[in-house]
């Protein structure tokens, strides 16, 4: 035992010394990423791609490394992301079926994703809105169908609707890891911003979760870790009304959420105090400052492009960087740090508008937009406006962050997304247990043989000697290093 600690002390050190490169099949771009060694030896690294159906049925598609056509969650997976996020909203949809846009994000899109998400080996996490379109701080409009309920009848539906869809998510083939109850809930939830109607309503999902499968984590989802006291009055508030969850989850983007050593100092407030799991639900960072589609982007030249929080450069050796600290600073909470989510690493653009110009970029601008309210594949249609009038009503249209995904405009992978396999990778661990041993070795003989096939992340540990294959001398490798030889 004494020996296999000393020699996994030597292996992290190893790694920490000599950061990795991930080469671009063109132009031989590269990302460097310095490796962390999880706490949690179950570390989410995950990614929202609600939006991925819209975009497909707008005639988006998706290409590896190699620019080879692949399936958006193949490529995912096999450049290490382990679970997929999903927002579900409840009837984003006009009566006669128009679309509100954002992903047309209602069951039977979650389902869809759920259903390749599992076909890929990644977990699912349910991001219940209980909204008919984005909620957030500042909005959580009640569903339509919930209009002028009283909080009983309100907390009953919630509970039924959220049961209802988790049958129906699992018996269509997702594997369901983590539900969020609720979607930046600081101040609201559903329509109800008083305390003791949030805790009832929080209560009645996790009740819904846990009659569902007791084995599901049940996370309630805040932002806005930089203002005093926020992330500490929130957790306190949970604790006094006795609220039932796992997880504390928060968004961090780092142009408006405060500094990482922050992040790591409330989270851990919540992980010490009172025994929960805390992660990132939403972070991104931008690759580039230039637009592709022809719709401002959140990120952009004098808008939220500069600032003492902005530490890495906007190309893809700073999305990846900027990844990559946000999962260190989680992980430095210790056991209790569950992980990170990317928000929306692959809402690219519908149609490059990138060089140009005059006539030709009205042109084709005009195209955008005929494909964003016919999909709805933009962050919002203009029927939305019925029921979001200030914002959707005025400003809809199409991505915002088409400049933070991990694919160019013509959905080729970016060489920053193989953070999400480089950030975690410990060599030698072939079977993903979280210790070097000989049923590594075992595993990658059984590989060798065709008995088993590694892929993703295990294919990356397994390649001891980083050859770029897994051969013979993998297994002898690990066993070398079990030996301490190695």
């Amino acid at each position: 035992m004494k020996l296999r600690l000393f020699f996994s002390v030597i292996l992290a050190s190893l790694m920490l010394l000599c950061p990795l490169s991930a080469v671009a099949a063109s132009g031989g771009d590269t990302v460097s990423v310095e490796p962390i060694k999880p706490n949690n030896p179950g570390f989410i690294k995950g990614m929202d791609v609600s939006s991925v159906i819209s975009l497909e049925n707008a005639g988006v598609t998706f290409k590896n490394r190699d620019g080879e056509e692949e399936d958006l969650l193949k490529i995912l997976a096999d450049n290490g992301v382990n679970t997929i996020r999903v927002r579900v909203w409840n009837d984003p949809y006009t009566a006669d079926g128009r679309s509100y846009g954002g992903g047309n994000s209602d069951l039977n899109t979650a389902v869809q994703i759920g259903r390749r998400a599992a076909r890929y080996g990644m977990k699912l996490m349910v991001d219940f809105h209980y909204s008919d379109f984005w909620a957030d701080p500042g909005k959580q409009t009640v569903p339509k169908a919930w209009q002028g309920l009283s909080l009983d009848e309100k907390a009953r539906l919630l509970y039924d609707f959220t049961l209802s869809s988790l049958l129906t998510l699992r018996g269509e083939g997702a594997d369901i890891r983590m539900v969020q109850v609720g979607n930046e809930t600081n101040g609201g939830i559903a329509g109800e911003w008083e305390r003791g109607g949030m805790a009832k309503l929080f209560n009645a999902g996790a009740k819904a979760v846990r009659d569902f499968d007791p084995n599901v984590l049940v996370a309630l989802h805040f932002t806005n870790p930089e203002r005093e006291g926020m992330v500490k009055y929130l957790a306190d508030f949970l604790n006094e009304y006795a609220v039932d969850y796992d997880v504390y989850a928060t968004s961090y983007y780092p142009y408006w959420h405060g500094s990482l050593a922050n992040l790591t100092n409330v989270l851990g407030y919540v992980a010490e105090t009172y025994g929960k799991y805390v992660m990132v639900a939403e972070t991104s960072y931008a690759n580039t400052l230039a637009d592709t589609d022809g719709h401002d982007n959140t990120v952009r030249e004098q808008s939220n492009s500069s600032g003492e929080n902005l530490l890495w450069q906007f190309n893809c050796q700073g999305q990846a960087d900027e990844v990559r600290a946000v999962m260190n600073a989680v992980n430095i909470v210790g056991e209790k740090g569950l992980g990170v989510c990317y928000w929306e690493g692959a809402w690219i653009t519908a149609g490059d508008t990138t060089g140009k110009t005059g006539a030709e970029l009205e042109e084709r601008y005009s195209q955008n937009k005929a494909l964003w309210e016919q999909y709805g594949c933009g962050w919002a249609a203009s029927a939305a406006s019925e029921y979001d009038p200030n914002d959707a009503g005025r400003y809809y249209g199409g991505s915002a962050v088409d400049n933070q995904a991990f694919f160019d405009a013509q959905g080729r992978a970016l060489p920053s997304l193989r953070v999400f396999l480089e950030a975690t990778v410990l060599y030698g661990d072939a079977n993903g247990d979280g210790r070097v041993d000989i049923n590594d070795a075992t595993a990658v003989q059984k590989h060798i043989a065709r008995l088993i096939t590694l892929g993703g992340e295990r294919l990356e540990a397994a390649d001891i000697d980083r050859s770029g294959r897994v051969n013979i001398n993998d297994a002898t490798d690990i066993q070398r290093m079990i030996a301490g030889i190695l």
